[in-house]
């Protein structure tokens, strides 16, 4: 592909979404992803959650996102760390996602994430999606995230 086609593909100028997208409400993207989430149980550390794969969540070849499985790793992976008791979950210092199997619309996904380690300033968390009705795992994700340290002042 020459750089220009590749240009055009990355660069959305105009085009007949323009006007749609720019009125779309602040912090639109995380609704986005996690509407239709249900929460199935929650403890200290552990959360799972529980939905069904919409049309609006799907790339090219009509499976689940990369994107929304990477936003479901962070959004439920923070939720842990607030299951924990922490006031805030602090910022993301690395997402990683093993992508495994592909999830289609109408598929059942559990979400289940597990605090592996929440300190006083780093937390990690593994969340793991996969199809409810088979247990087969269609993503791992690893997230660590950086806790603000209260001020002693």
């Amino acid at each position: 592909m020459d750089l220009e086609t590749v240009k055009r593909y990355l660069e959305k100028e105009g085009g007949p979404y323009e006007s749609e997208v720019d009125s779309f409400p602040q912090r639109f993207f995380e609704p986005f992803v996690i509407q239709g989430l249900k929460v199935d149980h929650i403890e200290r550390g552990r959360v799972v959650c529980s939905f069904t794969v919409p049309p609006r969540l799907l790339n090219t070849g009509n499976s689940l996102h990369g994107g929304a499985t990477a936003t479901l790793v962070d959004l439920v992976g923070s939720a842990v760390v607030y299951s924990i008791g922490a006031p805030a979950t602090g910022v993301s210092v690395e997402i990683n996602v093993s992508y495994l199997d592909g999830a289609y619309v109408g598929d059942e996904i559990e979400v289940e994430a597990k605090a592996l380690r929440i300190g006083k300033a780093i937390a990690v968390v593994n969340v793991e999606l996969r199809k409810k009705n088979s247990g087969k795992v269609i993503a791992q994700g690893r997230h660590t995230k950086y806790l603000a340290v209260s001020s002693k002042l």
